[in-house]
């Protein structure tokens, strides 16, 4: 099976200091990636080239090739609002808008022209449902996103981006701020997203990454020093860096 998107040879630099060093991966269509690492080692950096957000920050410059079902998601005249339509992303911190939970799921199918009511409603129940939210705010639609607890805010963000119907969905660090119980929900919750979408997640949790990634990409410096399935990067890492990293040595 291709991959659901590939980097190649990928270098990253802010100004003159490169943050990305020849990085090269597979992400598999329909599986979850987790990326590892130390604070300042390049992987929220390699994340947000997926969809392009690194266009939000002068004075960037990137090297190599970033491909979507096989195509440059940098080529001429490629649309980058498309783009984050289908590798949506999700952040360390929940970011719901101030407005209704309706509102808030409903957003970005406004913004693509969607104006049919009921259509609309249909949408919002099925990505809440989806996001493993609807049974707990279904009642509760018309009040303020702002007013759900952390991890009911996180997946009305990820509801909210599923609305759109993604391809991918990028997750930066989204249980860092949540109890435990919230981020079993949303393990949860990715490993039922995984049979319709492509899932790439950096995180700083060891036990997250070994429960609920399929495949495991070890940054360093700027470099990924390892990649494969989780299960041996776990149990039989190749690399002694990487072995000490997940065995608590140094990170």
């Amino acid at each position: 099976m291709n991959p659901k998107m590939q980097a190649i040879n990928v270098s990253f630099y802010y100004g003159k200091k490169q943050a990305l060093k020849n990085v090269s991966v597979d992400i598999k269509e329909n599986e979850i990636t987790a990326f590892i690492g130390p604070s300042g080692s390049g992987k929220t950096t390699f994340l947000r080239l997926l969809n392009r957000m690194d266009e939000l920050v002068r004075g960037t410059r990137l090297e190599g090739r970033l491909l979507l079902d096989g195509e440059n998601i940098r080529g001429t005249g490629r649309d980058v609002v498309e783009l984050r339509r289908r590798v949506g992303m999700v952040f360390q911190q929940p970011n719901p808008f101030p407005k209704t939970i309706f509102e808030n799921v409903a957003f970005g199918r406004r913004m693509l022209g969607m104006s049919h009511s009921q259509k609309l409603e249909e949408i919002v129940e099925k990505s809440l449902r989806e996001a493993a939210l609807w049974d707990e705010v279904k009642d509760d639609l018309h009040h303020s996103g702002l007013a759900l607890s952390g991890g009911q805010q996180q997946r009305l963000c990820i509801a909210r981006m599923l609305a759109v119907e993604p391809e991918v969905i990028l997750m930066d660090e989204p249980c860092s701020g949540l109890d435990p119980i919230s981020t079993l929900r949303i393990e949860e919750l990715m490993q039922e997203l995984k049979k319709q979408y492509t899932i790439a997640i950096v995180t700083h949790n060891m036990q997250q990454a070994a429960r609920a990634s399929d495949w495991c990409g070890f940054f360093l410096l700027g470099e990924m020093l390892e990649y494969g399935a989780t299960g041996e990067i776990f149990s039989r890492p190749q690399n002694k860096k990487t072995e000490d990293y997940i065995s608590g040595r140094f990170g």
